[in-house]
């Protein structure tokens, strides 16, 4: 018997009123997906759900509750998306590792992968159940990778060669010779590192590196995945001003009032949780990153990022 499937589009933005209802009645089997839909669907749903009631929020902090309801959740989850989910698959950015985390220890059946137009494009992943977190898993069949140049931590850039690699780019020799060696590696301009077992931990693009001012190496997107894990903040850009580290942060205003909903119509009192929640903020991120990693600023963002097709922020509107 051959086997068949059917694909579906949504005629809307995938936000959680259009995506939930739309789940229920395709059901899917597989879905493909950006990390910013699975970061709606855990911040918007999960943990909304988690900290309405005081006594959950506190216990699901500690590891031992929170894996026990974290399955539970995953379970609901499932439920959520038709109940008949084998795969669901990221790509395009990195996963907020929290999220990964919460799909890991919830059973739920994701997967990572990594590629791009040029390799056809899959060029490393694995399959729901055998992710390890942070990594999009070892190269696909066929496919080689190898670190560029590592330096003392192994971190360099990602070549890949393989049979569905781009011979080069149509009548643009000059192109092409920029990233592709004449024994057939393609220059990714990712920055990654391999571990014993071949799998792949992406850093971020080479250039979005910013280099310290002792000449450390900084990614950006390792920043912005500790400060997306922080209450209230949707999304981040790290950038260089003057030589110092700026976050800018765009937070979801609505759950934030809400939260603040008492001081509604003392606009002065706002501004103050505002200024206390972005203080707090800059003190978590510097705890938990290292000395050259350090924010300087944080800024807020008043409305969302500007963002690609695949759901990247455009940094180049933002870094001057």
């Amino acid at each position: 018997m051959i086997g068949a499937s059917c694909v579906y589009y949504l005629r809307k933005p995938p936000t959680p009123s259009v995506l939930m209802p739309a789940l229920k009645e395709v059901r899917p089997t597989t879905v493909l997906s950006v990390p910013l839909i699975a970061e709606k669907i855990y911040f918007g749903k999960i943990m909304k759900t988690f900290n309405k009631n005081l006594a959950i929020r506190t216990i699901y902090k500690i590891p031992f509750f929170r894996k026990r309801l974290n399955k539970v959740a995953g379970k609901k989850l499932l439920e959520t998306f038709g109940g008949n989910l084998r795969f669901f698959g990221v790509g395009g950015a990195k996963l907020n590792t929290t999220i990964e985390r919460f799909f890991k220890e919830a059973g739920f059946p994701h997967a990572i992968g990594y590629g791009l137009t040029e390799t056809s494009p899959l060029i490393a992943g694995t399959s729901p159940y055998k992710t390890v977190i942070d990594s999009t898993g070892p190269a696909i069949e066929g496919l080689q990778i190898k670190i560029n140049e590592p330096d003392s931590n192994g971190e360099g850039e990602i070549w890949v060669k393989g049979p569905s690699v781009m011979k080069g780019y149509y009548k643009e020799p000059e192109m092409t010779a920029e990233v592709m060696t004449a024994d057939g590696w393609f220059k990714t301009g990712d920055l990654g590192v391999l571990d014993s077992k071949s799998n792949l931990f992406i850093k971020g693009r080479l250039k979005n590196m910013i280099v310290g001012s002792s000449g450390e190496n900084i990614y950006p997107e390792e920043i912005e995945s500790i400060i997306n894990n922080f209450k209230f903040v949707v999304e981040s850009l790290v950038v260089q001003k003057k030589g110092k580290l700026v976050a800018m942060v765009h937070i979801n205003m609505e759950e934030f009032e809400n939260r603040y909903a008492h001081l509604k119509g003392i606009a002065e009192r706002l501004e103050e949780k505002k200024i206390e929640l972005l203080n707090e903020l800059k003190e978590y991120v510097n705890h938990n990153v290292s000395k050259y990693c350090r924010i300087n600023q944080v800024v807020l963002q008043s409305f969302p990022f500007q963002k690609t097709a695949t759901q990247k922020i455009k940094r180049f509107l933002y870094s001057n």
